[in-house]
């Protein structure tokens, strides 16, 4: 029996620190991802992909707001197009790898609590970064929230409740089971809560990780992959006491995640993702950067990323 994986790519890999989001900028960057991809099916497995959206989604808010000529759009509509644009981008350097049709990109609406708390705590950063002054500036006349992001400026929050469910899931299923690679979740998906206003859209952006995380699980998936910038997760990060995690339990993961090993603006969102997963009958969770992502699914290679199993394993030295 063929098994499935969910793979969580981000906006970041689509439009890359420095870059500023132009068309072949993002197509280089769907290639090096369609390749990363390529070789995980050439591995024996089925692929979902779920991709992030925040630099585009916040690069399209800005475009709003840049003209009166038309009208302004809701954030969730926003994550709308970033579903077709990106999904049309990743499709397509799939379709030339692997043949057309091969990819088939969905609209998903994934339900959201309209009590989650995370609506009055905005913390998903979408946009590009902005250095203080212009960031404080931005949020007096746009009135914005706005936060450091990892050391490398400011940038615009809004809220990201947890995602419950996914209203397309049955149609998803049944295109993976048809041999599709599926993206879907794009942007964590569209977040949605019931019929009301505006037919229930949430002004929010969904964590991306999150959403590859519940897509994986009603799914029945056998594996999780987190994809990142970086091969491994690290213990003392950036202190002389800093070293890698090759394959640990998720027993292992979760007390290090306790410690505050993983903090919530950078990997904690992954850990947590890959813990639940495992939780409910996941064989296997990773957390790696592209080039590596096969070799770490399969095991083979010299060189793997960070392997997270729900059953004890013989984890490698810390490096």
């Amino acid at each position: 029996m063929t098994k499935t994986a969910v793979v969580a790519l981000g906006g970041n890999a689509l439009t890359r620190a420095g870059q500023s989001g132009t068309c072949d900028e993002m197509l280089a960057n769907a290639a090096a991802m369609a390749s990363a991809v390529h070789a995980v099916i050439e591995a024996g497995w089925r692929v979902v992909i779920v991709h992030g959206n925040g630099p585009q989604v916040g690069n399209l808010a800005l475009q709003q707001e840049g003209t009166a000529m038309v009208p302004a759009q809701p954030l969730p509509l926003l994550s709308a197009m970033t579903q077709g644009l990106l999904g049309s981008l990743l499709a397509r350097a799939i379709d030339l790898l692997r043949g057309p049709g091969t990819a088939v990109a969905i609209i998903t609406h994934v339900t959201v609590d309209p009590a989650d708390p995370a609506f009055g705590a905005p913390s998903k950063p979408i946009g590009p970064f902005f250095e203080p002054a212009e960031a404080r500036q931005l949020a007096q006349a746009r009135g914005w929230v706005v936060q450091p992001d990892s050391g490398r400026g400011y940038r615009r929050v809004v809220a990201s409740p947890e995602p419950v469910g996914v209203i397309e899931i049955d149609a998803l299923r049944a295109l993976v089971d048809a041999g599709h690679l599926v993206i879907a979740g794009g942007g964590g998906g569209i977040p949605v809560h019931g019929t009301g206003p505006r037919g229930g859209l949430a002004e929010a952006v969904i964590d991306k990780d999150r959403a590859a995380g519940l897509i994986a699980r009603l799914l029945g998936a056998q594996a999780l992959l987190l994809v990142t910038a970086v091969d491994r997760l690290m213990l003392d990060y950036g202190q002389p006491t800093q070293s890698e995690l090759g394959a640990i339990t998720a027993a292992e993961a979760a007390r290090h995640l306790a410690e505050g090993q993983f903090p919530p603006g950078s990997m904690g969102p992954k850990v947590e993702a890959a813990l639940r997963f495992l939780a409910d009958d996941g064989e296997l969770a990773v957390i790696t950067s592209p080039d590596l992502l096969a070799a770490t699914l399969t095991g083979a290679g010299e060189r793997s990323g960070t392997r997270i199993e729900r059953s004890p394993v013989h984890a490698e030295p810390s490096r």
